[in-house]
């Protein structure tokens, strides 16, 4: 897809100080120096509780503000992106997060130089975004095991790959398949799967990805039943994650839909960009096509 160009002139940074951008951290000098100059206006905003980056984003937005940039990880994005989608305003990333699946999948840069160096080029490209009943995610929603892991880890005291890593391996024996029905463009199925992931990208974070060729701006969401795979065979499959190839495997089944419906016994967790909320017995999740604009390099 081309990138365009628009006009910059405010722009606000919220930050996640959480995400390793806090005060010891030079972000504000490299903002200065590339944007202290009369054809900027810029403010730095940190955040200091869930949900503050919508509220900060909200207020932006009615405000006329050209770009508001999310520095930090997955959910910082997406608070920051709700109130942005359907406006003529931009959303920048700079990924400071653990997973970082929305700016791996676009390719944007992780050294804070490049990243501002593109948000003061102003080019940017329009994406899907997608909501689970009236909640927005822009990368990955699941149920089932990514749910149980996400919800552990949001309460695990400490962050990071290693931190996620510890609970995938130690809950993955004992965690069991459930059973779902899913509705998808109309058409009834019902699975027994471990989890179920909802792709509008192909990133589940940390570079690995179970929907390799999930696209950004096709209109449709990629529906990942996943089947557990046993432990002997883990060692075999578990690469494939890393190596862009796990559609390939026996254990997977993707179908692409643009409206879904899950049904199932219990209300349990679900994930909405790695970040977990409990859902009732049954949800409904769509498409919104090129609802976004993003900055890209």
């Amino acid at each position: 897809m081309e990138a365009k160009t628009t006009k910059v002139k405010k722009i606000l940074f919220i930050v996640n100080p959480i995400s390793g951008s806090g005060k010891n951290n030079p972000l504000e000098k490299y903002i200065k120096e590339r944007f202290g100059n009369p054809d900027f206006s810029y403010k730095i905003v940190q955040t200091e509780r869930p949900g503050h980056a919508s509220d900060l984003s909200k207020t932006a937005v009615a405000e006329g503000t050209d770009i508001i940039v999310a520095v930090g990880g997955d959910g910082t994005v997406n608070e920051t992106a709700r109130a942005i989608i359907g406006t003529e305003c931009a959303l920048g990333i700079i990924p400071t997060g653990s997973g970082n699946g929305l700016a791996r999948h676009l390719k944007l840069p992780f050294n804070v130089t490049k990243a501002l160096d593109s948000i003061g080029a102003g080019k940017f490209i329009k994406i899907d975004t997608a909501t689970l009943d009236d909640k927005v995610f822009l990368s990955m929603a699941g149920v089932g095991y990514d749910a149980h892991v996400a919800k552990k880890f949001a309460n695990a005291g400490t962050r990071g790959f290693l931190t996620y890593f510890k609970i995938v391996s130690s809950d993955y024996k004992g965690y069991k398949p459930r059973k779902y029905k899913l509705i998808l463009d109309g058409k009834t199925i019902k699975r027994t799967a471990f989890m179920v992931s909802f792709a509008n990208s192909n990133q589940f974070g940390n570079n690995t990805s179970i929907d390799p060729n999930a696209k950004i701006d096709d209109g449709y969401i990629d529906v990942c039943i996943v089947r557990k795979v046993p432990m002997i065979r883990l060692p075999f499959i578990l690469p494939l994650l890393f190596m862009g190839k796990f559609d390939k495997s026996l254990y997977i089944e993707i179908i692409r839909a643009k409206t879904i419906t899950i049904k199932r016994k219990k209300g349990k967790a679900i994930h909405l960009d790695g970040d977990p909320y409990d859902s009732g017995k049954q949800f409904e999740i769509k498409i919104h096509p090129l609802s976004l604009k993003i900055i890209v390099p």
